[in-house]
């Protein structure tokens, strides 16, 4: 595979042949304290609007998933993946340029602390694709009970601004995690 071949990137419910390896992507590439129950996931997929569950394919073959909420102001990425197999081969930078084109209004997504080595490589992966690090204090929410919070970043892309972080902080933790305040 090369990148220069044409990504599609669509939106699936889980009625779709590309849902089973979406969801085998998403519990093989998050831990399970990083995704919600997998019941719910589907149920969002298939009902709730302003979530877009996304197959990647390349050359009619599914490589990745995107999976972002729109707020109508943002978009707030949930999960991203490239299939292992198709890892260091330009994907990531091409669909985050895509993803980006088509969602034409900021992007805001998590990330870990840089705490290692891989996750000092994904900040300076986003920030190469445009992203801003906002290093304000972010603690990602349990997707499921018994999980503890989680310490992140949040990176942004697009006309948004770090002085927006209570605002947007309160909308992901509200809409994405059910936390009311």
């Amino acid at each position: 595979m090369t990148t220069e071949e044409t990504i599609e990137i669509r939106r699936i419910r889980s009625t779709d042949a590309a849902y089973a390896f979406v969801r085998q992507l998403l519990t093989t590439s998050f831990p399970p304290e990083e995704y919600r129950d997998l019941k719910e996931w589907e149920r969002y997929t298939d009902e709730k609007e302003e979530f877009h569950n996304q197959v990647i394919v390349a050359q009619d073959k599914p490589i990745g998933l995107f999976s972002y909420w729109d707020f109508g102001a943002f978009a707030y990425g949930e999960h991203f993946a490239i299939d292992p197999q198709c890892r260091n081969h330009g994907y990531g930078r091409k669909v985050i340029e895509a993803i980006c084109k088509q969602l034409n209004k900021p992007l805001v997504l998590e990330v870990e602390m840089p705490d290692n080595e891989l996750a000092r490589r994904r900040i300076e992966f986003y920030r190469r694709q445009g992203f801003q690090l906002w290093e304000s204090p972010y603690q990602q929410p349990p997707y499921q009970a018994g999980y503890p919070t989680l310490p992140m970043y949040l990176m942004a892309y697009g006309d948004i601004e770090e002085k927006e972080f209570d605002a947007v902080t309160r909308i992901i933790h509200r809409e994405v995690y059910g936390m009311r305040s």
